[in-house]
């Protein structure tokens, strides 16, 4: 074959540090904004961003020579320079870990869908009832303790 095809998708989710409720409504879309730039930056795809008060979740179309663990770490080191810097939250920090999962292009419609609607579905679930049924769902295994 003489060219290459990629359709590579990946559901990102981090937290705020001990999952604080630091992301604030009124600057909350700028932060998306914010990381939709940086992924655009890396040579990515922002599909969606959204998230609550605690965390976000990222819908990205990466390339094949993306390396998944250094996106992930420069998107949080530096949207939390930005924060500190431009939102002045001095407090702020992300979790260390975070959870990507794989998407196929026919399941983008429906990630980007519960992506958008983070507000309604945390009014039923929590940030870690739902992360935890996301590890489930993927056939992840934890340690409860580990988790959080």
């Amino acid at each position: 074959m003489p060219s290459t095809h990629l359709s590579l998708h990946f559901h990102v989710i981090f937290s705020t540090k001990d999952r604080h409720p630091l992301i604030a409504s009124p600057w909350r879309p700028r932060l998306h904004e914010y990381l939709g730039g940086l992924i655009r930056t890396t040579g990515g795809i922002p599909e969606a961003i959204g998230g609550t008060a605690d965390h976000v979740h990222l819908l990205v179309g990466l390339q094949a020579t993306h390396v998944l663990a250094t996106f992930v770490q420069d998107i949080k080191q530096t949207s939390s320079r930005w924060i500190h810097e431009s939102i002045r939250v001095k407090n702020f920090a992300w979790q260390p870990g975070y959870g990507v999962f794989t998407v196929s292009a026919s399941n983008c419609g429906t990630v980007k869908e519960y992506i958008a609607n983070q507000a309604e579905h945390h009014r039923i679930k929590s940030f870690q009832e739902e992360y935890a049924a996301f590890l489930r769902k993927h056939g992840v295994e934890y340690d409860e303790k580990f988790l959080w």
